[in-house]
């Protein structure tokens, strides 16, 4: 039986995720469709901490040199407890690479590397079945049309359409009680806090600040959600002045960095994860199917490691197909080839990212609880299971 593919490989998902596999696969000399609901390419949320790892996978895919330039390193950082009676403060170092970047800068750097005509937007799909008779999947789009493929790879984030025939279901997404605000605050004279990395804490409420540029300065305020945000969230002006309920009793510097934030600038978001027993019990991949990013292990941002662990399943996916079709005789995909490359990949991937997201779902659940004695029990499984607070940061996903 003859086919027509539309393209032997299609991601579903323009994020950072889904811009790292088509740019991975880029790299690898094999070409990808990318489709993005959206009528255009878009960053959610306002920036991205990018540690050792995530740099080291930046650097493989080609865009590590063009992104440092953008962003300064931060050599250091200090933590500030405003909870005691005189305020506690201790300063740490850090030994490795860490930079924040604006998430507009990381995808607009994937999306001029790759080839016109990768990425397709104003295209979304509604659902996803596999042909009984190729055993290829065909993805029904918002137009209508069916979309035949070799290959689907699911990036389309913590609603993914794609994750649910693996039985991750959006609706079995966690919630923590603690919701995150983001926003950037530009001095045009110049900020004061060098390459600092400052947190400060009070009560339940937690703010962390970093320099991106001389300039500019990305923050964000953790604290647990209202009833109010249900609705504040669609409004910035709303967020702002929850914000600023939330902040009394911090220094007013920061006050006056969230007030001077620009409006179009402000987020906050619910934090949504993947119960960490999920990626041990769920087979990651159904045919020549398979999910990475926050589509496998939405996990919250507690440990700063979302989004460079997208940017390292890219490259595993990558280099295990690329693998595979260099064994065969026509360096072609085809159903035998795409499922020994995706249960190569998530072998790869499935351990570590089991203990990134349990070691963010236990500092998460720390942050949410109000017992004492519960943040004593999870710092007790932290020490034991996490005696290198940075072990994150030492991986190596290996050469493209």
């Amino acid at each position: 039986m003859d086919l027509t593919f539309d393209a032997d490989i299609v991601i579903v998902g323009g994020g950072i995720c889904g811009l790292a596999t088509a740019l991975a696969l880029h790299r690898k000399r094999i070409k990808s469709l990318v489709l993005e609901r959206s009528e255009s390419l878009r960053a959610t949320g306002a920036a991205i901490i990018v540690q050792a790892n995530g740099w080291r996978a930046l650097d493989l895919i080609g865009i590590g040199s063009t992104l440092r330039e953008s962003a300064i390193r931060i050599l250091g950082g200090r933590f500030i407890s405003l909870n005691e009676t005189a305020p506690l403060e201790f300063s740490f170092g850090v030994s490795q690479e860490i930079r924040c970047l604006k998430r507009t800068d990381l995808i607009k750097a994937m999306a001029d590397n790759l080839p016109i005509g990768t990425v397709r937007t104003n295209c979304q799909v509604l659902s996803i079945e596999i042909d009984p008779l190729t055993h290829y999947p065909q993805l029904m789009l918002s137009n209508g049309s069916i979309l035949q493929a070799k290959v689907v790879i699911g990036c389309d984030g913590v609603n993914s359409i794609i994750a649910s025939m693996f039985g991750l279901h959006r609706t079995k997404l966690l919630i923590f009680s603690t919701c995150v605000a983001r926003g950037f605050t530009n001095y045009p004279n110049g900020h004061q806090y060098g390459s600092e990395f400052a947190v400060i804490n009070k009560a339940q409420v937690q703010l962390g600040r970093l320099p991106i540029s001389d300039k500019l300065v990305y923050w964000f305020v953790t604290r647990l959600r209202t009833p109010q945000d249900a609705t504040n969230w669609k409004d910035p002006i709303l967020i702002r002045q929850s914000l600023m309920e939330s902040m009394k009793g911090f220094p007013e510097e920061v006050v006056d960095m969230i007030r001077n934030c620009k409006l179009s600038d402000l987020h906050l978001t619910e934090l949504k994860y993947r119960a960490p027993w999920e990626l041990v019990f769920n087979n990651l991949r159904d045919g020549t199917v398979t999910i990475a990013g926050d589509a496998m292990h939405a996990m919250g941002p507690f440990i700063a490691q979302g989004g460079s662990a997208s940017i390292e399943d890219a490259i595993v996916i990558a280099k295990c197909l690329s693998q595979k079709m260099h064994n065969t005789k026509k360096k072609e995909i085809n159903v035998r080839v795409a499922k020994e490359a995706f249960d190569e990949y998530v072998k790869e991937r499935r351990r570590r990212l089991f203990w990134l997201s349990l070691h963010s779902f236990l500092i998460g659940k720390k942050l949410d609880t109000k017992s004492s004695i519960v943040r004593f029990i999870i710092h007790a499984i932290v020490s034991v299971f996490f005696t290198d607070p940075n072990w994150h940061t030492h991986y190596h996903c290996g050469n493209l």
